[in-house]
């Protein structure tokens, strides 16, 4: 068993959808990045490629390449599965949380666990999704940007 953690934050802007978990989410601000800047599955980028001992997204998806620009995550999810397979391991367990103070993500997070599911060709109950505040605390309380937290147990097989 190895484990991995990711973390990603991104601003908030207008103009931009909002995708997290694969989901667009209705709001007036979407991510701002490269890609399609979605933080929760960047954080479990970040935690699968580290499990594998693999580096970080930015090693193998840089922000200056820009075969990258506008892709869904949920590609690179998809092809950071690939190299861990090559390792020959497989997603035990994902634990999310994301940090947000808007908007509620409760009715997507279901959603957001099928998705992910697919991207990885894993069990939906092996995921868990969460979500919370800083209770209006720093550039995430004052709505500028959110964040991800992401732990990521690979077993080999």
């Amino acid at each position: 068993m190895r484990i991995g953690i990711g973390y990603d934050v991104h601003l908030l802007v207008e103009g931009r959808k909002l995708m997290l978990g694969g989901v667009e989410v209705s709001f007036n601000k979407g991510l701002l990045g490269h890609s399609d800047a979605d933080v929760l599955l960047h954080a479990i980028c970040d935690a699968s490629l580290g499990a594998a001992g693999e580096g970080d997204i930015g090693c193998h998806f840089p922000t200056g390449d820009p075969q990258y620009k506008n892709i869904s995550s949920l590609i690179l999810l998809q092809k950071v599965s690939e190299i861990i397979a090559k390792k020959r391991m497989l997603v035990n367990n994902i634990d999310v949380t994301v940090v947000a103070e808007e908007p509620r993500l409760s009715s997507y997070i279901n959603a957001m666990k099928e998705k992910i599911a697919i991207a990885l060709n894993i069990e939906k109950k092996t995921i868990n999704i969460k979500a919370t505040t800083t209770e209006g605390l720093g550039f995430i309380g004052k709505g500028e940007g959110m964040a991800a937290y992401a732990v990521v147990s690979l077993k080999e097989f």
